[in-house]
């Protein structure tokens, strides 16, 4: 047989095998009448699990899929596994999932975005999820080599994800950036749902102590008008949530009690981009305003001085810090640019290459009564063996106790 004939045969039969799986998937696709994709730069995770949690309290059979620290399958029990990957990963396997959730019988899929280039997360909307509901929590300086230059950049490339003829919701509080996605909406047919500062205020303090972990409360509240929107009132689906497991990423709290004296440490090293970062801060120093002593602890390597300088310039208008605490290598760039900025010499400690415990030491002496230290900036190195510290030392009580503990103190 002519070898052109042989090549042309198989790329009929692969052509016509594509269409049987784009024919399958969009079958499968139907037989899910809600499908929640959630995207943005920070709270994904987070987020996919707190919308199908009070999906599932409501009655409402639900899987999820995250793709955070650990890709995991959430089943409508809430029970969870690793997603199985034989290589690198792939947006392909959506189609998986998918295929997973129909065999369930779900109702409900809600699905992180895997993508980072624009591109592919156009396409894991349009081919992949067809979203009912998409969910762009935030857009943040992040990955601009990919998704830049600027965050409207980041904005843009986020609004792939959009839905035809949908509903699509953010917390996004800037108006310049929400106005990209409102764009995006109205040119895809979808209704624009912002949950702004009003909502967010809603979320309670001791709607927010129930969890097990720190959960931000634009993450909350973005989940709850979803759930609300589906028909589950809000204490089913609060109950819901306080009761889901975290992604593995999560910012958790772990305690320290003395005589006399209760140290907070706060694992916040996910949040690495300034923006992020400092929202998380200031998050937790409003939540925590009882204290005593407020310790930033700032985490530095030596090949990301880049990110050691914005940190620097940008923690200048967070909440302001008792003391800030330099760990890891190259934390000269960070105190140089925080001096630069405003931030007097007594107020940072250089602990350059200390290991966990000398700096736990040094965190100590600059406790008071009662103090809350986050860490900030890389897991890398120290970070990782600091975290390891406060775990062996104590585990993670639930937020309740410790906020109850702090008001005590006070």
């Amino acid at each position: 047989m002519d070898g052109s004939l042989l090549i042309a045969g198989g790329a009929l039969a692969l052509s016509a095998a594509g269409v049987a799986e784009t024919w399958w998937h969009q079958r499968n696709l139907s037989r899910i009448p809600i499908r929640i994709h959630v995207n943005g730069t920070r709270g994904k995770s987070s987020v996919t699990r707190l919308i199908a949690a009070g999906l599932r309290a409501g009655g409402i059979r639900t899987c999820a899929k995250t793709t955070g620290t650990v890709p995991r399958m959430i089943f409508p029990d809430g029970s969870e596994a690793a997603v199985f990957r034989p290589s690198r990963a792939n947006i392909m396997e959506q189609r998986r999932i998918v295929r997973a959730a129909v065999k369930l019988e779900v109702k409900a899929l809600v699905v992180e975005c895997m993508a980072l280039q624009p591109q592919l997360q156009s396409l894991s909307e349009l081919r992949l999820i067809q979203s009912t509901h998409g969910v762009i929590t935030n857009a943040r300086a992040d990955h601009l080599d990919v998704m830049g230059p600027d965050v409207i950049g980041v904005a843009q490339a986020l609004s792939g994800t959009v839905p035809i003829g949908g509903t699509i919701y953010t917390a996004e509080q800037r108006n310049e950036v929400r106005g990209v996605i409102a764009q995006a909406a109205e040119d895809r047919g979808s209704r624009l749902v912002p949950i702004l500062d009003d909502s967010v205020a809603d979320v309670t303090w001791d709607d927010l102590a129930t969890f097990s972990h720190i959960e931000h409360p634009d993450n909350v509240a973005l989940a709850l008008r979803i759930c609300t929107d589906l028909g589950i009132d809000r204490r089913t689906a609060l109950r819901g949530m306080w009761q889901a497991d975290a992604d593995p990423g999560v910012m958790r709290l772990y305690r320290l009690t003395e005589p006399e004296r209760e140290m907070v440490f706060v694992n916040g090293f996910a949040a690495n981009d300034p923006e992020s970062t400092g929202h998380s801060w200031n998050t937790l120093v409003d939540r925590y305003e009882r204290v005593e002593r407020r310790i930033a602890l700032f985490n530095c390597r030596h090949d990301r001085t880049d990110r050691s300088r914005q940190l620097a310039e940008a923690c200048v208008d967070w909440r302001p810090a008792d003391h800030y605490v330099l760990s890891g290598t190259g934390t000269e760039a960070f105190a140089r640019r925080a001096i630069q900025m405003g931030i007097s010499r007594d107020r940072l400690t250089c602990a350059e290459r200390r290991p966990a415990s000398e700096i736990v030491n040094l965190l100590q002496g600059q406790s008071g009564r009662s103090s809350l230290v986050v860490g900030m900036g890389n897991i890398a190195g120290p970070g990782m063996d600091l975290l390891d510290f406060f775990q062996n030392a104590q585990s993670p009580p639930d937020a309740s106790a410790a906020t109850l503990s702090f008001q005590e103190a006070a």
